[in-house]
């Protein structure tokens, strides 16, 4: 599928209604397993980054924020406590469209953590207590062991499709307040559509930002 669509000329004020329209067609259309996945990037107390997919599970077009989830404690959840700045990347093949994102990053409000996490199925439910993410492993079967005690300690049987696992606290929502949005639209001969807008961002709460307006530029390819 090609959509034969470029940037608008001129280029739209915010970009965050287009950025928002784009998501819900890679959804729609889902010619890729994950159309929510993103490549998330982060900076270690090093400097040396890292990369690595997770899924955008929320995207709001009024305040220009994506939200993933995670085990705060795993790698990207200390690199972005220690360094709370992230980098993201949705590549749509059949769209022939990309979206990048930068900006500052704060957990999300516990309330929302606790909603996403009681949608998830029961196994991922018990498996986020089980797993000490990005720790070494001594074997499948160590894991194993831990599904079962988590499964156990909660009182879950052996098949059970539903039971009360509550959110772990070290385990939550991330948002990435975007400051510097790029989209891409694929063109003949390599000669691609790119755009790039900036704003600038305020800390206004544990949550939140105050922005200014947005600034375009549109890119050579």
């Amino acid at each position: 599928m090609h959509t034969n669509a470029f940037l608008p000329e001129p280029l739209p004020a915010n970009p965050m209604p287009l950025f928002a329209a784009w998501f819900r067609e890679a959804r729609e259309h889902a010619l890729q397993p994950n159309p929510d996945a993103m490549v998330l990037a982060t900076v270690g107390a090093n400097g040396a980054p890292s990369a690595r997919v997770v899924l955008c599970k929320l995207l709001s077009e009024a305040d220009g924020y994506v939200v993933f989830f995670t085990n705060h404690q795993s790698r990207k959840g200390r690199e972005l406590s220690g360094h709370p700045r992230a980098a993201a990347v949705f590549h749509w093949d059949g769209l022939h469209r990309q979206v990048r994102i930068e900006g500052p990053v704060v957990r999300s409000p516990l309330p929302e953590s606790d909603q996403y996490f009681a949608s998830r199925a029961l196994n991922s439910r018990i498996g986020a207590w089980a797993s000490e993410q990005s720790e070494p492993l001594e074997s499948r079967a160590t894991l194993a062991a831990r599904v079962q005690a988590a499964a156990n300690r909660f009182g879950i049987p052996a098949g059970a499709t539903s039971g009360d696992v509550p959110r772990p606290p070290h385990w939550g929502g991330t948002r990435i307040w975007i400051d510097t949005l790029e989209l891409w639209v694929e063109g003949p001969g390599r000669v691609h559509d790119r755009a790039v807008w900036k704003r600038d961002l305020t800390r206004a709460d544990e949550y939140s930002f105050s922005a200014s307006a947005w600034r375009a530029t549109r890119l050579n390819p």
